[in-house]
């Protein structure tokens, strides 16, 4: 397998997604694939330990893209050898009535990872430029004020939503979140065939939902969206990565590498060392607990 770069998926300049491919063919076998994520997914455990005991950074993973793209699957692969309490998973839907009596980002504050732990937000507070830029009849729900009418959403609404969420961004990360974003590039094409294997193998009947195709209605207006959304909030401190979705076991691959590459740039993150007169008694500590029995 060739060695992947997480540079390369990287969004570091105005992108244009029609021209950034779906799938990375780099001659890998599944067995391959499937080898070296075993190989990171125990690194990643390994490293979520150590945080755990530093205990200073928080981990925010974000996922994003269209319905069949792969988020769920790879939440379940890449996380797998985690110990459980140091990764927690948040799936956002639609906003319930509490979560309509505040703003739109309140919901995903409570959700913040504590520190030494990953949070993994499968779909994100992006679905408010999102969705609600397709639907822009569910920006009503939020009774805002100024806005009556659906005709009432400019486009400097838009611009502000953008702003707002990139100062959300910038404010987790200087008090100590990492923040990795991830968009699942995958095709049109593909999406058909997963789709199909839903209505087709009976074992994935119920994760069809009619919805998804009157989504799929909207493709080119969630790739406008989607593109315009990562080139105003790609940044620094929170970067978008966007991964070639076609293929789920590179996807899974790439992901994980990526979070571990970002991770070795944190080079403070250590275990915590036992004070030197703690260390210096082991040996009464040690006989006191023997003479116990």
């Amino acid at each position: 397998m060739k060695s992947i770069n997480p540079d390369d998926f990287k969004v570091i300049g105005k992108i244009d997604l029609s021209k950034i491919p779906t799938n990375l063919f780099n001659g890998a076998s599944e067995d391959d694939k499937e080898e070296k994520l075993d190989k990171v997914q125990t690194k990643l455990s390994e490293l979520q330990d150590v945080m755990y005991a530093h205990n200073r950074y928080g981990v925010l993973i974000c996922l994003q893209g269209m319905d069949t793209s792969g988020k769920d699957s790879l939440i379940r692969e890449v996380f797998k050898e985690f110990n459980p309490r140091g990764v927690v998973v948040h799936s956002f839907k639609t906003p319930n009535s509490t979560e309509l009596e505040h703003d739109y980002l309140w919901r995903h504050y409570l959700a913040l990872p504590e520190k030494g732990k990953f949070a993994v937000f499968n779909r994100t507070h992006y679905e408010n430029v999102l969705v609600t830029r397709v639907h822009p009849e569910y920006i009503m729900n939020e009774n805002l004020p100024g806005i009556e009418k659906v005709a009432d959403i400019t486009p400097q609404f838009w611009e502000n939503r953008m702003e707002q969420i990139n100062n959300f961004e910038k404010h987790i990360t200087q008090n100590g979140t990492i923040v990795l974003k991830f968009y699942f590039h995958m095709s049109k094409e593909e999406q058909r065939k997963r789709l199909l294997r839903r209505l087709e193998e009976v074992e994935h009947h119920w994760k069809f939902s009619p919805g998804d195709l009157k989504e799929r209605e909207h493709w080119e207006e969630y790739m406008q969206y989607y593109e315009e959304a990562i080139n105003k909030t790609a940044t620094e401190n929170a970067p978008w990565y966007i991964i070639p979705a076609d293929d789920k076991e590179m996807a899974r691959y790439i992901v994980a590498k990526i979070i571990w590459e970002e991770m070795q740039k944190r080079t403070d993150i250590k275990e915590p060392q036992l004070d030197e007169k703690v260390k210096a008694n082991f040996e009464m500590y040690k006989e006191m607990l023997k003479k116990e029995n």
